[in-house]
């Protein structure tokens, strides 16, 4: 992957307190970019911002991206070429429970991001992150296209369906006639690897109870998920950016990142990788007490990415789940964090095209 275009490029990364926040930050450090990020301050369970000490690597503001003139203020004072939003709240769980601030994150802070954006006079690529949710899942045994419906059941995949709404608002209405300039949305599926410490979230969940000696309770197995580490669709991010910087226009638009659809698994699959990747541990499942929804089935077609900006996914899903584990392993065993993520980065780099 021949990402060049991006040394030396001011690059202003919203949501780098996050897990994938986190990984893409230090991805573009090594790439030499200029890198700023903007977000919230970590919070106590999202260590990895810390544990790579990118504070230290990056100009980091800290804020929050509901607040419009905060926002204008973070794009005035770094000037960016290139935005990569990834500012959400991310927990579907948390959606339920709070959809509000869900709402005014996910749909009113994209809004405050796509302002910033159009009074931006340094700006000449946006890749805006929503979620492989933002399609209306209909639960079909092939993967969405990038043209299929949007909705959400849950409030958070409306929140990112109704996300895309607003960004094609604001794509129609100024971007699509703005010279030196061009965006696109990227949707991927359930990312897993190293560093993810969120609640709610199976693998964060295995590798608490594997670490604890506990056996990991499962309550629906039989889901199915379009696992892929994390370096998967952030490749896929970084060749956008790229793409959009060389060929804007072929490359404006919505692009869906996801594994092969082989590696589309159940819950319970990935579960017995990750003990088996561990070396021990065991899992029980428990019947689902929650009335809420939850999607079993959802895949996305990634032909698009194959064919048009020539994106293949790296690693399978065997290979997703030993690296992701065995990440928390080696840290657990005192491997430095940032050893070990830039070992992963350099892995993944060498079996790329």
């Amino acid at each position: 992957m021949d990402f060049s275009i991006f040394k030396g490029k001011k690059v202003l990364v919203t949501g780098s307190t996050g897990f994938k926040g986190s990984w893409l930050c230090t991805w573009l450090t090594q790439l030499g970019a200029d890198v700023a990020g903007f977000a919230l301050a970590p919070k106590p369970d999202a260590p990895l911002f810390d544990q790579l000490k990118l504070r230290d690597r990056i100009d980091q503001h800290d804020g929050d991206i509901r607040d419009l003139d905060t926002v204008m203020a973070v794009f005035e004072a770094v000037q960016p070429e290139i935005v990569i939003h990834l500012a959400a709240q991310a927990l579907v769980r948390d959606s339920y429970d709070d959809p509000k601030t869900t709402f005014d994150t996910n749909v009113g802070g994209a809004t405050n991001l796509l302002e910033a954006v159009k009074a931006s006079k340094s700006i000449k690529a946006l890749v805006f992150i929503t979620s492989d949710k933002c399609y209306r899942n209909k639960e079909w045994i092939w993967g969405y296209r990038e043209n299929d419906e949007l909705g959400g059941h849950d409030p958070y995949s409306g929140s990112k369906a109704a996300a895309e709404l607003v960004f094609a608002s604001y794509q129609d209405s100024f971007f699509a006639h703005q010279d030196g300039f061009a965006a696109a949305t990227t949707r991927a599926g359930n990312v897993i690897g190293g560093g993810d410490f969120s609640a709610n979230r199976i693998v964060p969940d295995c590798i608490r109870s594997l670490q604890k000696g506990e056996e990991i309770v499962l309550r629906s197995p039989n889901a199915t998920r379009p696992w892929q580490h994390v370096l998967e669709p952030l490749s896929g991010y970084l060749v956008i950016a790229r793409e959009l910087l060389l060929n804007p226009e072929a490359t404006a638009g919505a692009w869906n990142f996801g594994p092969e659809p082989e590696n589309v698994r159940t819950v319970e699959e990935l579960t017995k990788k990750a003990i088996d990747v561990w070396g021990s541990g065991a899992l029980r499942v428990e019947a689902a007490d929650s009335k809420l929804h939850e999607a079993n089935l959802l895949m996305l077609n990634i032909d698009k990415a194959k064919t048009k900006v020539n994106w293949h996914p790296q690693w399978d899903f065997e290979q997703a789940v030993e690296k992701t584990v065995s990440w928390y392993k080696r840290v657990d065993e005192g491997e430095d964090p940032i050893a070990v993520t830039e070992d992963h980065l350099a892995a993944y780099l060498a079996g790329a095209k």
